[in-house]
């Protein structure tokens, strides 16, 4: 009998288990970006990444790959378009998808980072939205901060356009920035990025343009000595799904994902603040840090914003001048 009764009781113990629904094992999300971990790009990855888990405990596996472990901007939205990726958080490189999308590469279009925000909460997020989704073939979870750009340089403090003139500097981007600078009076330089601090140290170049994460990651305040807080740029950041990724989630899963998206903005945009804070307070122990006359350098390029506006109209403008643009 003892026996009977214990072999029933492995049967329905048995039954029990098979019964029961197996836990599912959590879904991996590879987030990569291009920029290490000190860039706003990674906070803001590891933001989304928590507010998820909060919101749907369990059901994922956030990977983070900063640094281009996973590949470089163009190959990592290559590979998101083609779904063998799940996100990324990227800058410059979605641009690229449209002249349109040129807007962020147009010089001291902004005033400040509440500048920025101000026009995206006025419209101008959501039209660049549906525009890189509809080009790109990707789904936009947000659109936080890459950063503003500025210039560190070995011989003078810059405080208007003219203290540009004859300054040798280390330019990234296209033919367009190169010729924003050129024609305030420096000669843009080709280097490359992990060869600039020699090119600093050795006077191959007088100085860089970056945004400040990339100055402090590289170190090259130690051998340049004027870090000047030109802003003459705004890149955004994106983070952004495939859609093969999209698809395979649930109905709740795609909701909340676009809802966390949209919900951590202001606080990547805090977060950004605080590590450019955190870097430049370290960086003044070795450079000086000044900031600039920016209203002279938005009417010294008055000209470049105004070609684009006859090119491309003034869809993605307007929202800039109606929240405080460049007079």
């Amino acid at each position: 009998m003892k026996l009977i009764k214990r072999l029933v009781m492995s049967v329905a113990a048995l039954a029990a288990c098979v019964a029961a629904p197996a836990m599912a094992e959590p879904m991996v999300v590879r987030i990569a970006s291009h920029v290490s971990a000190l860039s706003p790009e990674h906070a803001q990855s590891q933001l989304f990444a928590a507010e998820i888990e909060k919101r749907l405990p369990g059901q994922f596996d956030f990977q983070l790959f900063p640094s281009g472990q996973l590949g470089n901007e163009k190959a990592l939205l290559a590979n998101l378009q083609a779904g063998s990726i799940e996100m990324v958080n990227i800058a410059s490189g979605v641009l690229k998808l449209d002249k349109k999308l040129g807007i962020f590469d147009l010089p001291w279009l902004f005033s400040d980072r509440a500048h920025v925000q101000r026009a995206m909460k006025a419209g101008l997020e959501d039209a660049v939205r549906a525009r890189i989704e509809e080009v790109g073939n990707v789904k936009v979870i947000g659109i936080y901060e890459n950063g503003f750009r500025h210039v560190i340089n070995t011989k003078r403090a810059i405080k208007a356009p003219a203290d540009l003139e004859g300054l040798k500097i280390r330019i990234s981007g296209g033919k367009f920035r190169q010729a924003v600078f050129k024609d305030l009076g420096a000669t843009p330089q080709s280097v490359p990025w992990g060869e600039t601090f020699t090119s600093l140290q050795t006077g191959v170049v007088d100085g860089a343009e970056a945004a400040t994460y990339g100055f402090y990651e590289q170190k090259h305040f130690e051998v340049a000595k004027y870090m000047s807080l030109t802003s003459h740029v705004y890149t955004p950041s994106f983070l952004m799904m495939s859609n093969a990724f999209y698809d395979s989630l649930s109905p709740e899963q795609r909701t909340v994902f676009v809802e966390v998206g949209r919900q951590i903005t202001d606080a990547a945009y805090t977060l950004s603040a605080e590590l450019e804070d955190k870097y430049l307070a370290e960086m003044k122990a070795n450079a000086e840090v000044n900031a600039v006359d920016l209203p002279a350098f938005q009417k010294a390029t008055e000209g470049v914003r105004a070609k684009y506006e006859a090119d491309f109209g003034d869809e993605y403008l307007k929202f800039v001048k109606s929240t405080g643009s460049a007079k």
